[in-house]
């Protein structure tokens, strides 16, 4: 079995299930976690265990007295409640007041928490014959536990309303003095100490006292202000404001160096925002670049739990890709699976996935490319949590998650998907600190457009920056099976250059956005000229809708607000040879531009699309992290307006790439899909929202055929009924008459020299494609064939070598066909 390429296994735990700190109870503990998680732990070269000890005021209050009692998360629900539960004056809810998780939980020392991370290394080197390692977290919230630091001696570091009014910690905070004593600060806090001073020394002196090895900054700390929200300093939800720009990158910069002063070489862990770059340089100027290039020692953030949290694919999609199209000295970077919430009274395995692996498949199929060309997927691996609210490590869950992280990892990406996101990483910190501040409105609208786009089913799961992208072109093979996604490049630039010559020069490319800085020679291809912006109320034309809607058709009425969407529509097609999929029409009968295609014979069979692009919601100021108002914008209702993501999967179909849903109404949420190159083969996974909805599928290679699925031949497209999560395996394409149902099923192989047997029934004149893996090489294409197939009749396949990899043709199959190789 092929050893998963994990640097780094983490396991996060609270102290929960240390129920006693006698050496026995501890070392029984230990034992099991080190056990529970054996069939995972052998393949990884290195383990670290995450304690969650408390909130991180464990470290703040430290005053180098070891037999002190130490304050830590014993608790379910919010410690330091900051808002109204509505409809709960008794304040029976967890959000509303802590409960105590066990009737008489242990009293530890900060002596007790030393001998447990010692009992975690011992026993975890002697068990696994790794490296074991053992983290602290800080995290700036009111979670996990009381914290009179943060909200009675200094909230003035609580300069966020993420939790309510005054409630998050801000990693650019000024304290007050005070005299109390702690163990960096013997004498008090100076007036005016920064908060990454005060907090870099109290790490350094505590996590060396206990034994601790790394620091894990959680939910955004070290990254901005409301990092849990899409508004900030520098974006109100009404208007954009940069002016402040420089000034919070400094503040924010200044933090890691402060900390990097007090604390100067242990290792630090980031859980990062839980939005995307773009996002967090238009809302709170976070400089990721610059962190990233600071030598602050860090590991980028992980991918963020809004799947579990809300099903909000798009956003942990997009958050993840546009985190990692650029790394700390183009380092390795994590993913981070949600089994347990130590805190909230809930296991995502259990509960909110329903044990349904989508958030391991699809995120595992993400990829970046880095600057010579390398597939580059996660080594790092980590669990939040292992134990659940009740302290307790159910085996269950590591025995069900193990098999299908394994999985995910065998089959990683190893070329790039069907859409590489060319992500405008150096470009969007530009716009933010540099010469075009008044533009950071593009920044939000692109990122959450595409987070959009995502969750109504554009297959994005590969991404590269776009100086990684303009450093790689030489190598023509990595983008050549692929469609690039970007926002309109700005007249003269590199990458506008690059987008062009890429067109005409074969290739096929997905742009998005406005295109009023775009330049003349990409308008020219678009077919597109320039016109004066409009906004408000649009009724849409759709020329192109390739989603069957059974009952009622798409609305044609949509809402496009400036402040959402950086302006208005700009462009009207002038082409006659350009194709118009969409296009709005105002109050006042002015008509835009909202999607088009063209393809010029020129081209080389290169091809582009446009979607101009509008984010079908708004802002609603009132309200907090619970009722979810007011950090995330409020979707339309997609049953009254049109919601203008879909027109970038209808233009994929253009592109050759159609995914289409079929479905009763607009109101039915669409499947979320994505596709991953592993050996050849094509791994589509997906999560269906809504398991009623059909998912209708063709590639430029014909029709995907999927391992164990029946497909029904119906209008060019193989249409299937999908489960809630679903992960298969695509080796076949083909093309037929519609009417018949096609199915391919693994047979034994029952021959010495063969790994596999493909059998592929329901054929009527077909053309098929295999792809097999790129070290087999098929032995026989047997045709309506018998046992023991070695007589035929046999299929003569061409060998085929192209943009997608080498595969095997063969044309007017009918019937069952079986390959061995």
């Amino acid at each position: 079995m092929k050893k998963l390429p994990l640097r780094n296994l983490t396991l996060e735990i609270s102290l929960k299930p240390f129920f006693s700190v006698t050496d026995e109870a501890i070392e029984k503990t230990c034992r099991q976690a080190f056990e529970d998680w054996r069939q995972l732990i052998k393949w990884a070269d290195q383990v670290s265990i995450m304690f969650w000890t408390g909130d991180g005021t464990e470290i703040l209050i430290y005053d180098g007295d070891l037999d002190r009692e130490m304050e830590w998360a014993r608790y379910i629900g919010s410690v330091n409640p900051k808002w109204e539960v509505p409809g709960d004056p008794e304040k029976k809810s967890i959000h509303a007041r802590p409960y105590l998780y066990t009737e008489k939980p242990a009293v530890i020392t900060y002596r007790d928490m030393k001998r447990i991370i010692a009992a975690m290394k011992r026993i975890g080197t002697e068990m696994t014959g790794k490296p074991v390692r053992v983290g602290e977290t800080f995290d700036p919230g009111t979670e996990f536990a009381k914290s009179d630091f943060k909200y009675k001696w200094h909230n003035e570091i609580c300069m966020a309303n993420t939790g309510g009014p005054k409630s998050f910690a801000c990693c650019y905070a000024v304290l007050d003095g005070d005299d109390r004593r702690y163990a960096g600060f013997p004498n008090g806090i100076p007036q005016g100490t920064t908060l990454g001073t005060f907090l870099g020394r109290q790490c350094q002196h505590m996590l060396t006292d206990l034994g601790f090895d790394y620091i894990w900054l959680s939910n955004g700390f070290g990254f901005g202000l409301e990092t849990w929200m899409t508004r900030g300093p520098m974006f109100d939800g009404t208007k954009f404001d940069a002016s402040q720009a420089n000034e919070i990158r400094e503040k924010i910069l200044n933090f890691w160096r402060t900390f990097r002063a007090e604390c100067p070489d242990i290792p630090i862990e980031t859980r990062g925002t839980n939005l995307t770059t773009g996002i967090d340089l238009a809302s709170d100027a976070v400089p990721l670049a610059e962190i990233y290039d600071g030598n602050f020692k860090m590991v980028p953030p992980p991918n963020s739990p809004w799947a579990a949290l809300n099903s909000d694919f798009g956003l942990e999609m997009t958050g993840f890709m546009s985190h990692i199209a650029k790394l700390p000295g183009d380092h390795d970077y994590p993913y981070r699976f949600y089994t347990h919430d130590a805190w909230w009274h809930n296991s995502p395995w259990l509960d909110r996935y329903a044990r349904e692996p989508h958030d391991i498949y699809m995120p595992l199929s993400v990829s970046r490319i880095d600057a010579k060309g390398n597939i580059e997927v996660p080594s790092r691996l980590s669990f939040l949590s292992i134990d659940d609210s009740l302290g307790q490590m159910p085996e269950q869950v590591p025995n069900e998650v193990i098999p299908h992280i394994q999985e995910a990892f065998r089959r990683a990406p190893d070329a790039a998907s069907p859409v590489v996101w060319v992500y405008p990483f150096d470009e969007y910190h530009r716009m933010t600190f540099d010469d075009k501040p008044a533009r950071i409105d593009e920044l939000l609208f692109a990122d959450w457009f595409v987070r959009s786009a995502i969750n109504s089913g554009l297959p994005v799961n590969t991404v590269v920056s776009s100086a990684n992208f303009l450093a790689t072109l030489k190598d023509k093979s990595i983008y050549a099976q692929s469609v690039l996604l970007t926002p309109v490049p700005d007249a003269g630039t590199k990458l506008s250059d690059a987008i062009c010559e890429h067109i005409e020069n074969g290739g096929k490319v997905l742009l998005y956005g406005p295109v009023r800085n775009a330049s003349d020679r990409l308008l020219k291809i678009l077919g597109l000229n320039k016109a004066d912006p409009i906004d408000g109320t649009f009724t849409v034309d759709l020329a192109f809708c390739p989603d069957e809607l059974s009952k009622n058709a798409y609305p044609t009425h949509m809402l496009h607000r400036p402040i959402m969407n950086a302006g208005g529509y700009d462009a009207v097609t002038v082409a006659n040879d350009a194709t118009a999929l969409a296009s709005v029409v105002s109050a006042s009968k002015e008509k835009r531009a909202a999607s088009v295609y063209r393809a010029d014979p020129s081209w080389k069979a290169g091809a582009v699309a446009w979607v101009r692009g509008t984010n079908a919601s708004q802002y609603v100021l009132d309200g907090d992290l619970i009722s979810g108002k007011a950090h995330l914008p409020i979707s339309d209702d997609p049953a009254t307006h049109f919601h203008a993501d879909h027109l970038m999967r209808f233009a994929l179909d253009r592109l050759g790439w159609s995914f289409t849903f079929n479905r009763r109404s607009a109101s039915q949420k669409t499947p979320i899909t994505f596709i991953a190159r592993n050996r050849g083969a094509f791994y589509y996974s997906g999560f269906s929202q809504d398991t009623t909805v059909e998912v209708a599928l063709r590639s430029p290679q014909g029709m995907p055929i999927f391992l164990g699925q029946e497909a029904e031949i119906i209008g060019g497209k193989a249409r299937y009924h999908m489960p809630r999560a679903w992960r298969r395996e695509c080796r076949f394409f083909i093309d037929q008459p519609d009417g018949g149902i096609v199915t391919w099923h693994e047979n034994t192989a029952e021959m010495i020299g063969l790994k596999r047997r493909c059998r592929v029934t329901g054929l009527e004149n077909a053309t098929v494609r295999f792809y097999a893996e790129p070290d087999r090489k098929p032995v026989s294409f047997v045709i309506n064939g018998s046992y023991p197939y070695f007589q035929g009749p046999f299929a003569d396949f061409k060998e085929v070598d192209d943009a997608f990899g080498k595969h095997w043709v063969c044309s007017g199959l009918t019937g069952t066909l079986l390959i061995g190789y």
